[in-house]
């Protein structure tokens, strides 16, 4: 192959690697190298939750770090409420819920149906609830030192400790015509340099 055509195909990738849509992080606790030092059942806390302060203008998904504290067979559907004003405060939105297996333990991203408006600078509070399933399910906390906020136990905030979170958007995946014009025009170039040379 030559080296036009390769360089022509490599630009290219960029344009399919997009179709699977892109997470956007706003604001988080951690990432998923980043361990959790306790956890705290989420049936028994509430109301538990996470307190943040988003710099975009729309939350479109809450990811969390979740797991079963109990191996007893049974699962855990959990979804999660955003809040304004308070840890109890009005629901602006839930998102759908999530069903894990036993003796999960994991990142599940929580998505809302469309992104929920935000206002920048303002505090927020994510809920996680347990829908139905083991009322073990526990989240995971630590003194991650997150600056816009903290978490929630109890419906009580408890510094030092946040829990483990991370919330953004979600950039869509380009329609099919969309990828189909994009691999069209990709072709055609990778053709024309190969009669050129």
């Amino acid at each position: 192959m030559h080296s036009s055509a390769l360089q022509t195909l490599l630009l290219c990738l960029p344009i399919c690697g997009l179709a699977q849509g892109t997470f956007v992080y706003d604001q988080q606790s951690a990432d998923e190298t980043t361990p959790g030092g306790t956890t705290a059942p989420i049936s028994s806390n509430q109301p538990i939750g996470q307190s943040f302060t988003p710099t975009l203008s729309q939350v479109g998904f809450i990811r969390l770090y979740l797991g079963d504290s109990v191996f007893n067979g049974i699962g855990a559907t959990v979804y999660v409420n955003l809040r304004q004003d308070s840890i109890t405060g009005p629901i602006l939105s839930s998102t759908q819920p999530v069903f894990m297996p036993d003796a999960f333990v994991g990142h599940p991203d929580f998505l809302f149906a469309s992104p929920v408006p935000v206002t920048p600078g303002a505090i927020y509070y994510v809920q996680p609830v347990v829908q139905s399933g083991d009322s073990n399910w526990a989240i995971v906390s630590y003194n991650y030192n997150y600056p816009g906020g903290t978490a929630f136990g109890g419906g009580q905030p408890t510094p030092p400790f946040d829990l483990w979170f991370r919330e953004g958007i979600i950039v869509p995946e380009p329609s099919s015509i969309a990828l189909a014009l994009s691999g069209f025009a990709c072709f055609a170039v990778l053709i024309r340099r190969h009669q050129n040379n």
